[in-house]
């Protein structure tokens, strides 16, 4: 089960949301897909009352995303879910290239220190399924087919402290208008989001002249149950991906001349561009639709804050867009309960749309990337494009270098402070951080690492800040340190003095690694840098404020 805080600063009981239509409820989320769920369990787990709403009657049924990649893993392992996640669809060990129906390159995903750097292809309907189950244990609720209208006197200057909370109207089913206000409100109601047109914020980028097409179907026939397969040709791309239960995902790039789409178009694309032998049977869910890339402006405007598809939207080329979405809800959740608890203060939660809109665009540029690759026609591109997969097959390229930064493990978040570093810039840890694979300020602290110094899980505490010190560094700083964490929800441990710690974290020196709540780096320093590990700790956890906002 996952940790619960049991007591407020206050002194008083944490109301978990056990009354979903409080009027008190901190922070009302706005869409009840995976990135508004993820960011309800996140709040609720950290003591925050919470209001999630939704305009649909009921859950969708359709399989809409599709990967889980290992980082997104990581945020369902602290809620003690990931066996859930792992057990409710294969794990996918290979990606394989096809031209012209013939074998172009295969890249298998390897398995590190970190763990495997492939995903499991689970249906968005499960992981709703799956997160829904953890909002009613952290006592959650979704309220149905209640719609936000607007919101009444939205303070649009951008400052938190302007005001001390927002007004929604929201519009039941029964044609009730209601009122209702909180601290702040998260718009997790996707790409034609309410929320987004209320801020006034713009939605940027393009949409690809293709229509695309998609079939969820079982076969007759032989595929394999752990590899997403890319068949390449001139007249288009076509990609298949196995879901559970014998069911495969058809998703193709269909011909300008194409009048309508069903089974029968998609088994002439697949015979004409795909697996030979293979026939669809009835599809379980099957669409068209226009591929876009696109991302708000702004992700936060003062106590309003926009998370997955409100905030982005990206092609399904590697599978990234749910999870992009759910490490939007992540980073705010901790955030807002930090403030929420008169932990931090308010100007903490800028360094959301800072770093996620970084993040975001980065999603959207590389995927579009990949789709265009697909997609090319003319035969010197073809020949080039060949030659490059060839290439990072022999050379091993893409196992090394491109799995990680799908998995999510090369996930870093640009520092913003000089104190996030060593002073001395020469050392030999800041050229080694510059190399793949090594940790980095504003990156993930390595996963195995952190599950061996018990700093990460679904029992320890979800808010607490950890100080990764070696022994050399407390013992010379031990009187600081004990005067450093007092007051503040900061666990001291003990980084082991091992070649494979130094090898992870890219130091051998003496010094500290101060992890945040969601496990990234906020500074790394050596003996000499006491003075800025205390700026850093009065920047993100400064001692306890007065109030709440």
């Amino acid at each position: 089960m996952p940790h619960t805080p049991e007591t407020r600063r206050d002194g008083g009981q944490h109301a978990a949301s056990g009354n979903p239509h409080a009027p008190d409820a901190k922070v009302i989320i706005v869409g009840a897909g995976p990135a508004g769920l993820l960011s309800a369990c996140e709040l609720l787990r950290r003591g925050i009352s919470v209001r999630l709403i939704d305009r649909a009657a009921q859950p969708s049924p359709y399989s809409k995303a599709l990967l889980v990649w290992p980082r997104t893993r990581d945020l369902f392992e602290d809620l003690g879910l990931v066996e859930d996640v792992e057990l409710a669809g294969p794990q996918i060990n290979a990606f394989s290239y096809f031209t012209g129906q013939q074998p172009l390159a295969t890249y298998t995903f390897l398995t590190d220190a970190q763990g495997c750097m492939g995903p499991f292809s689970v249906p968005q309907y499960e992981i709703e399924r799956i997160l829904s189950d953890c909002l009613h244990r952290l006592g959650g609720h979704i309220e149905r087919e209640v719609r936000l209208l607007g919101f009444d006197g939205l303070d649009f200057s951008g400052d938190i402290t302007a005001t001390d909370g927002v007004t929604t109207i929201l519009e039941h089913k029964d044609g009730r208008i209601e009122r209702a206000r909180a601290a702040f409100v998260i718009g997790a109601d996707g790409a034609g989001s309410t929320v987004r047109g209320q801020m006034g914020v713009g939605f940027v980028g393009s949409t690809f002249e293709t229509a695309f097409g998609l079939v969820d179907a079982p076969i007759e026939g032989s595929l394999p149950s752990d590899q997403v397969l890319y068949f390449q040709s001139p007249s288009g791309g076509l990609a298949v991906v196995p879901m559970p239960k014998g069911v495969f995902r058809f998703f193709t790039s269909l011909p300008t001349n194409t009048a309508g789409f069903d089974l029968a178009t998609m088994q002439r694309i697949v015979d004409e561009r795909g697996p030979r032998g293979v026939r669809l049977l009835e599809p379980v869910w099957q669409s068209t639709f226009r591929v876009h890339g696109r991302r708000a402006t702004e992700f936060q405007l003062g106590r309003v804050f926009l998370v997955g598809d409100a905030a982005h939207v990206n092609s399904p080329a590697g599978g990234q867009g749910m999870n992009t979405g759910l490490h939007d809800a992540h980073n705010l959740a901790w955030k807002l309960a930090a403030v929420l608890n008169g932990e931090t203060r308010p100007d903490l939660l800028h360094s959301y749309d800072e770093e996620r809109v970084a993040a975001a665009a980065r999603v959207v540029r590389d995927t579009e990337i990949q789709t265009r690759a697909w997609m090319v026609k003319h035969p010197a591109q073809i020949t080039a494009r060949n030659a490059a997969f060839r290439l990072m097959e022999r050379t091993g390229t893409a196992a090394k270098y491109y799995a990680p930064v799908m998995a999510g493990r090369r996930l870093a978040y640009q520092p913003l402070r000089e104190t996030q570093h060593p002073a001395d810039r020469t050392t030999t840890c800041r050229l080694r951080s510059r190399l793949p694979g090594r940790t980095t300020v504003g990156g993930v602290f390595p996963r195995q690492l952190a599950r061996d110094l018990g700093i990460t899980g679904p029992d320890i505490d979800p808010a607490a800040w950890h100080l990764a010190v070696t022994r050399g560094f407390r013992a010379r700083h031990a009187r600081s340190l004990t005067e450093l964490i007092a007051g503040r929800r900061l666990r001291l441990v003990d980084l082991p003095g091992t070649r494979q710690t130094s090898h992870l974290t890219g130091c051998a020196d003496n010094g500290y690694h101060l992890i945040r709540p969601d496990g990234h780096v906020a500074a790394h320093g050596h003996t000499a840098d006491l003075s800025r590990l205390r700026a850093e700790l009065d920047a993100g956890l400064p001692h306890p404020l007065t109030g709440t906002v």
